[in-house]
């Protein structure tokens, strides 16, 4: 029972390990006799190919284990690459500038005085021994006058790094600051309206996903399709870097992507908001019966979600040397395929990012092994679709349940199985104010 347990909880790793396996015996070999599958330079692609997409599933799989899905992040990918095409490539005041150079001000400001705020709270919190669940009133100098005069300054500094920019062109570090904050500020729209509006992400998401395409589509111009971005040429050469290996090791997109992978799986396995991110997806009503701000922590996972949506829009303009408004189109779907993949409960309370990063994965494993072959590209489609509803099938436990309603070998006692494992047990009650929804 010990050695069947322990299967099942790294289920997952055995499944990339069988894709990586499957890869090596099937792969083509090159004219020399070696094999392409485990060539460096091959690997090196699938990490590379990966990264925008796993950097968009990073967001997501917080966003899916509160309970909530995000439709927009391919838009919001797309708008943010036109931002940043064209504020690599066109000097003066253009569409990108006007949306871009403000944003970044507004984000300044709320993030100084967020963060201000956040710090005076934790610190009058732990002075006092209070409960971290609990709010504590702040006088008028510590929660209102020194939050909003850091935010100030902060936006100041934003403007008096970004406004010498705008005549000549802007650099590496400008579209990194104002790509990101492009999609931090559309993804805390969504969370806000979610909140506020008690509405469906679903819903919320799909709109903001419309709307932004059409932002996108106004931004980049009519007759403006694709944004071509040439390194050394329209744009500045430094950009190049965001193609280049590090080390000559491993492609800088695949380092962002790992980045982001370690530095938000460690803020949700070991900080006070991840566990807030786990508790609202068991049990929202609990958690906010608990003192949880449940609204806040669901507008911070949809900000961060667009934050890394515009990261990738970033790299996606570096490695394709352009910017359109159709860049993301159907990478919400492929997020939300390597998400799930990856063990992520879409009913929420359940998943983490080890296990997305494995998803992915398998995800971009699978698409290499499929292109190395020459399968066709809709049958791709077809093969990845059976595979996304055999994951989910088995990560939710349902596998029996649909053996046994087509009468096959196996249906009924894993059918059983699962029931019973439903049942609530009656001999020791529990109470669940954490954990998955019933």
């Amino acid at each position: 029972m010990t050695v069947l347990k322990l299967l099942s909880r790294t289920k997952l790793y055995w499944g990339l390990i069988a894709i990586f396996l499957i890869g090596v015996l099937g792969s083509p070999m090159s004219s020399k006799g070696n094999n392409i599958f485990l060539s460096y330079g091959n690997l090196l692609d699938v990490l590379r190919q990966v990264s925008t997409t796993g950097l968009i599933a990073t967001g997501m799989t917080a966003v899916i284990i509160t309970g909530g899905i995000d439709l927009s992040v391919g838009s919001l990918m797309a708008i943010c690459s036109v931002v940043c095409a064209m504020l690599l490539t066109v000097p003066g005041v253009t569409p990108g500038v006007v949306l871009g150079v403000p944003t970044v001000a507004l984000v300044a400001l709320c993030l100084g005085f967020v963060v201000t705020r956040f710090i005076f709270q934790n610190l009058a919190k732990s002075r006092a021994g209070a409960d971290l669940l609990r709010e504590i009133k702040l006088d008028g100098i510590r929660g209102l006058v020194t939050p909003a005069v850091v935010g100030v300054v902060l936006c100041c500094l934003s403007l008096w790094f970004l406004l010498p920019q705008i005549e000549p062109k802007f650099g590496v570090l400008g579209v990194l600051l104002v790509a990101p904050c492009v999609g931090l500020l559309f993804g805390a729209l969504n969370g806000f309206i979610i909140v506020a509006g008690r509405l469906q992400p679903f819903i919320v998401t799909l709109a903001m996903m419309v709307t932004a395409l059409g932002i996108a589509r106004l931004t980049a111009g009519q007759n403006n399709a694709v944004l071509p971005v040439y390194t050394g040429s329209n744009a500045t050469a430094d950009f190049e870097i965001l193609r280049s290996l590090v080390f000559g090791i491993i492609p800088m997109p695949g380092l962002f992507f790992l980045g982001a992978i370690l530095i938000y799986g460690a803020v949700l396995r070991f900080t006070p908001f991840g566990r807030y991110v786990y508790a609202i997806g068991g049990n929202e009503e609990a958690a906010r019966l608990s003192g949880i701000a449940a609204g806040r922590v669901k507008i911070a996972t949809y900000a961060v979600s667009g934050l890394l949506a515009g990261i990738a829009a970033v790299l996606y303009v570096a490695q394709y040397r352009q910017g359109k408004p159709d860049a993301g189109a159907g990478l919400e779907l492929d997020a939300i395929a390597a998400v799930v993949i990856g063990g992520t409960s879409l009913m929420g309370g359940r998943g983490s990012l080890v296990g997305t990063f494995c998803g992915v994965l398998i995800f971009g494993l699978l698409s290499n092994i499929l292109q190395l072959h020459n399968i066709n590209s809709n049958l791709q489609l077809v093969l990845k679709g059976m595979i996304i509803i055999g994951t989910v099938l088995v990560q939710e436990r349902n596998a029996g349940d649909l053996l046994a309603y087509l009468r096959l070998p196996g249906g009924q006692s894993a059918h059983k199985e699962t029931a019973a494992a439903k049942r609530p047990s009656q001999e020791t009650p529990s109470l669940n104010l954490g954990g998955n929804k019933k």
